[in-house]
């Protein structure tokens, strides 16, 4: 008996101190196994070989073994012996919860006004945290349902302000309550979707739910952005923001899928970046049979790849040692391990991430998923659900209007000379009381454009809502028409006017955003630079080229174009080099540019523009 106990010590130990000592320097890998795989898991030959898999590809610290999916709860003893399984491999295990009924049945959730129902929610997360000492709840803690005790219950109240209390509630009775009673140490973590935007339609509660659980956990799945949800790349890395300014400390990390494989590896491995970088501490790769089973195929390759792109099939399809065994890579996880293995270089020295601050209040919505797309032309985005005081700039969007005070915070920003940009949906539906600051009109009238005069033309022609204003009250810092040089209409893209000490910008949206990546680049160029105060420097070239920005003098560039572009990259002081971050090289001013303090120049004596190429599907990172 006292061998038994002192293996057993030991055997923790070890966990222990593999766990803490970790395969990377910057974050921790983890997996996560549904509920049905973890049964499977009994067939020893079956857990063994999928690990076997698994582990020679990537190297994981930690794995969620989930105990409830579609009304199916895992055998105890098989949950334990697999829990042990991994424990003997040096991971820390964790627990995962997802409560779902049938999710091909509409992802059919509990009913929460069933009592039940409700019971079995409880009975739920207290045998999953008799298990583990944190557990996740995956992205189905909300509820779909509209059955007749729904209907009753929710009386005259909007399914959404509904849905919000009930689902509050249900958290904090139902399962962190619940769960801690049975382990007073346990960590209850709510993982939230990627679809952030409509989440108050289903009860998710960012007001609330933060508060009590202990921790929450993101949704960076981004896949085909041209699929039923429209998520654009940039949300990978804007989500996490996001939460991390809802709940500072407590956003444990980002969750990818193997979601647009079929585009090329490119697709799945921008997602894993693009987590890491919003300095996330963990990823999780779900999930653990996605990583074992997914093919690495040719077809991942895709015609830019021509050994300068930062994604680079080639390189993971390449066999490698591991021990005395020769490698030969066969699945998703070598795509997720190279690509964390590069960012492992880089992440380290990156500091906090900064960008263009934008006000989204609790629950709100309007101009759905906008700063994804704002991110993708080369804004860097912040979201924030409070309303900041510290910033000179702040964007706001259509989901600003739900504070019934907005206008008077404007007025204020603008007062102390900070400056604030509106989108057209929003001065559509604020204009009567922005009209105190700007009479503005935004209606249903539409132009259809593709001429923006002396900053280019676009491929394509496309609607923008017409902005009218009273002239030389308010002035057109970017003009579009059809055509614009030589035509007979124009329609403000980027208008100004002046308040107190502040501009007011309003940046016009066109009724299809993917449009905005229509925009020719000395649109994108004017807006990038009228909207950088903050963060000091901006990027000139076409759309699809993104700026991610942090605060010890550092910054990321990437291209998610099929081509190679060139950047410039536009510091407002003097720079006197770029240091590459990957290797050290260093990149001098571009020694052509001329500078001067008209109109007719293009930069300003004081600043500094650097000049860059990036392949297709590639970026490179600095410090300055």
């Amino acid at each position: 008996m006292m061998k038994k106990l002192i293996a057993a010590l030991l055997l923790l130990i070890v966990a222990s101190v593999s766990a803490q000592a970790g395969h990377y320097k910057n974050f921790k890998v983890s997996t996560y196994v549904r509920a049905q795989d973890v049964a499977r898991m009994d067939d020893k030959n079956f857990l063994e070989s999928t690990w076997k898999t698994i582990s020679e590809q990537v190297d994981i610290d930690k794995i969620y073994l989930e105990t409830h999916r579609d009304a199916f709860i895992v055998n105890e003893k098989v949950l334990l012996k697999v829990k042990k399984f991994f424990q003997k491999q040096g991971l820390e295990v964790g627990g995962g919860i997802t409560y779902t009924i049938s999710e091909p049945t509409d992802f059919e959730t509990y009913s929460y006004a069933r009592p039940a129902d409700r019971q079995k929610v409880k009975e739920i997360a207290e045998y999953t945290a008799k298990h583990f000492d944190d557990f996740i709840l995956d992205d189905f803690f909300f509820i779909d349902i509209k059955n007749d005790d729904e209907i009753a219950a929710k009386g005259s109240k909007s399914w959404t302000d509904y849905r919000l209390r009930l689902m509050a509630d249900a958290g904090r009775e139902l399962v962190v309550g619940p769960a801690k009673k049975v382990n007073p140490k346990v960590k209850v973590i709510i993982k939230y979707p990627n679809w952030y935007d409509h989440f108050q339609g289903l009860g998710f509660n960012l007001e609330e739910e933060p508060l009590y659980f202990d921790g929450l956990w993101t949704g960076t799945e981004t896949r085909d952005p041209g699929s039923a949800q429209h998520l654009q790349n940039y949300l990978s890395y804007n989500i996490v923001r996001y939460f991390d300014n809802i709940a500072p400390g407590k956003n444990g990390g980002g969750w990818v899928d193997a979601g647009g494989i079929h585009m090329g590896v490119d697709r799945y491995a921008e997602q894993v970046h693009l987590t890491m970088l919003s300095k996330t501490p963990e990823i999780i790769l779900w999930n653990y049979m996605q990583l074992a089973e997914v093919k690495m195929t040719p077809q991942q390759k895709r015609e830019w790849q021509d050994g300068t792109t930062s994604f680079n099939y080639d390189e993971m399809a390449a066999s490698y040692q591991k021990g005395n065994k020769t490698i030969m890579p066969s699945t998703l996880a070598r795509i997720a391990y190279v690509t964390l293995r590069n960012d492992d270089k880089i992440i380290g020295q990156l500091g906090n991430p900064i960008g263009l601050a934008s006000y989204k209040p609790f629950h709100s919505s309007g101009e759905d998923f906008l700063q994804n797309y704002l991110g993708m032309i080369g804004l860097p985005m912040d979201m924030f659900s409070r309303w900041l005081e510290n910033k000179q700039q702040l964007l706001l969007t259509q989901q600003a209007a739900k504070d019934l005070q907005l206008v008077e915070k404007i007025k204020a920003q603008l007062r102390k000379g900070g400056d604030v940009i509106v989108t057209t949906g929003l001065l559509k539906q604020i204009k009567d009381q922005l009209a105190d600051v700007c009479e503005l009109y935004c209606g249903d009238l539409k132009a259809i454009v593709n001429d923006f005069g002396r900053m280019g033309k676009s491929s394509r022609e496309f609607i923008i809502p017409q902005v009218k204003y009273f002239t030389n009250d308010a002035w057109e810092v970017v003009s579009a028409g059809r055509p614009l040089d030589g035509g007979v209409s124009g329609y403000p893209i980027l208008l100004r006017d002046t308040y107190s000490k502040g501009t007011l910008y309003v940046l016009t949206i066109p009724d299809d955003f993917g449009n905005l990546y229509d925009y020719p680049a000395g649109v994108l160029n004017m807006i990038r630079s009228k909207m950088s105060r903050d963060v000091g420097y901006y990027i000139e070239g076409r759309s699809k080229i993104v700026l991610f920005p942090y605060d010890n003098k550092t910054f990321v560039v990437e291209n998610f174009n099929d081509e190679a572009v060139e950047v410039n990259v536009v510091f407002h002081s003097k720079v006197a080099a770029l240091r590459n971050l990957e290797d050290n090289g260093q990149l001098k001013p571009a020694s052509d540019v001329v500078y001067g303090n008209n109109r007719w120049t293009p930069y300003r004596e004081g600043q500094t523009v650097f000049r860059l190429k990036l392949p297709a599907h590639s970026y490179k990172a600095f410090g300055f």
